[in-house]
């Protein structure tokens, strides 16, 4: 017999499950500066993504750039993710004073960047400068 707490248990797995899905959809990882050179070396198209947990502008920019990592033309951008709480030595790198702050590079390049943007359309703009 199902009661309350199974009912809840199943509700909490799937949510953890359909978050764990989405994060891995994203191929999103931490920002580390040998991968970023490694990347940079490669003359990859890379993303670096400002964000923090709390910026709601973040959470708008979050499901956009899902949206456009799951395209065929950005499949190959690596993305790195900079938590802007505790990851202020990199802040400091890129001149990042602001959270929701995205940035592009192509290969050693930087070739664009934006804070604050939450239109679709500007954002697969700034992506394609990278590509």
């Amino acid at each position: 017999m199902l009661n309350r707490r199974h009912l809840l248990g199943a509700l909490a797995l799937s949510a953890a499950v359909a978050f764990g899905a989405s994060a891995v959809a994203m191929d999103k990882q931490p920002f580390d500066q040998k991968a970023f050179d490694a990347a940079q070396a490669a003359g990859k198209p890379i993303l670096v993504d400002v964000s923090a947990p709390w910026c709601p502008t973040c959470r708008a920019q979050a499901p956009i750039l899902s949206k456009l990592r799951g395209e065929q033309r950005f499949k190959a951008m690596v993305t790195f993710n900079v938590d802007f709480d505790s990851q202020k030595d990199v802040l400091r790198k890129f001149g990042v004073q602001k959270q929701s702050t995205l940035i592009v590079f192509k290969g050693k390049q930087e070739s664009g960047r934006s804070t604050g943007d939450t239109n679709p359309k500007s954002i697969e703009a700034l992506l394609g400068k990278a590509i």
